[in-house]
């Protein structure tokens, strides 16, 4: 495998560096595909982060997913992202805040993705828990990202976005030992794919890829980062993962109905200064119709996956079972 020093000539042309003074590694990759990390320069640009992607010779996935899917699914996952921020990032809003992209090198398969380092540009806040209102600013940002890529097209993007979509995850669906969800596993995605109104969907909207000001009070004090999973599809897939992501079981049964509203609202507010404003009542029924459709879509691969996570619930059963049931009735 190649070093950070093989890179290091393309690190310091792009950024008009003379020298990287520090290495500071933030995580591995999933499953061992290389690291994030970030670089102190010396230069008119004090610090960036890299993404080094590194394919290992042998896959160490931490819940035993080692397989020629799993690889190739990481593989188009990494080009998928460099396409992003090729081509796709700058087109978002300013209160959409994505890392700035400053390059990109590759020898051989391995791939180095030069970025804006956030925690410089004042988004240093990583947290584990949300207030309700930092949540509704979540969401305020997956509405505006929802609303500035609604009706375009995944070119070189995946063509349904999230990880966890039925074509790429037939492993897990072989284990799904939930009979009736299995059944129905087709005709739930099958329901979601053919939604009329479609955006791009970040694809991995967990609280973990959201980034905060130190002080939280509007949606341009948030950021988000990692976008392998890029992809067409309807927005509910964001907001119900985003949202299992962090509430509880009871807290979800107390605070969705509302959460969803905000959204729609800030939805709607997005799209009225879009020539889509005439739409946005009919996206919204829409999309209001197919959230349990979207939630049930990832429970089925949660329940595949590892059916001991603590986000499989009674909240996540009732829903799934309520889509079944339609599924059933069509």
């Amino acid at each position: 495998m190649l070093m950070l020093k093989d890179f290091e000539p393309f690190i310091l042309s792009c950024t008009n560096s003379t020298s990287i003074t520090q290495k500071q590694s933030i995580q591995s990759l999933w499953s061992g595909y290389g690291e994030i990390a970030k670089l102190t320069l010396e230069g008119p640009t004090p610090s960036v982060v890299i993404k080094h992607i590194q394919f290992p010779r042998q896959q160490q996935h931490p819940r035993g997913w080692n397989s020629s899917i799993s690889h190739q699914r990481k593989i188009t996952s990494y080009k998928v992202e460099k396409v992003w921020y090729e081509q796709y990032n700058q087109l978002c809003p300013t209160h959409c805040k994505t890392p700035q992209y400053l390059d990109s090198h590759q020898i051989g398969d391995e791939v180095v993705i030069i970025l804006e380092n956030l925690d410089e540009s004042g988004f240093a806040i990583r947290k584990t828990a949300l207030t309700l209102q930092e949540i509704t600013l979540c969401l305020e940002y997956l509405a505006a990202f929802h609303a500035t890529f609604m009706g375009t097209a995944p070119k070189s993007l995946w063509q349904q976005g999230t990880y966890w979509h039925l074509e790429t995850r037939p492993e897990e669906l072989e284990a799904l030992e939930d009979h009736a969800l299995k059944k129905a596993a087709s005709a739930i995605d099958e329901k979601l794919a053919a939604c009329q109104f479609k955006t791009l969907v970040h694809g991995d909207a967990k609280l973990a890829n959201f980034c905060f000001a130190s002080d939280v009070k509007l949606v341009k004090d948030i950021a988000m980062v990692d976008f392998q999973y890029v992809g067409g599809g309807c927005g509910m897939k964001d907001v119900a993962y985003f949202l299992g992501s962090c509430l509880s079981e009871s807290e979800l049964e107390i605070h969705h109905e509302e959460l969803l509203q905000h959204y729609f609202q800030a939805l709607e507010k997005e799209l009225n200064s879009t020539t889509l404003a005439d739409q946005a009542p009919a996206i919204v029924k829409e999309w209001t119709a197919l959230f349990p459709w979207a939630w049930a879509d990832f429970h089925r691969f949660l329940k595949g996956w590892s059916p001991g996570h603590w986000k499989i619930n009674s909240f996540s059963e009732r829903l799934s079972k309520e889509v079944v049931k339609l599924v059933n009735e069509r």
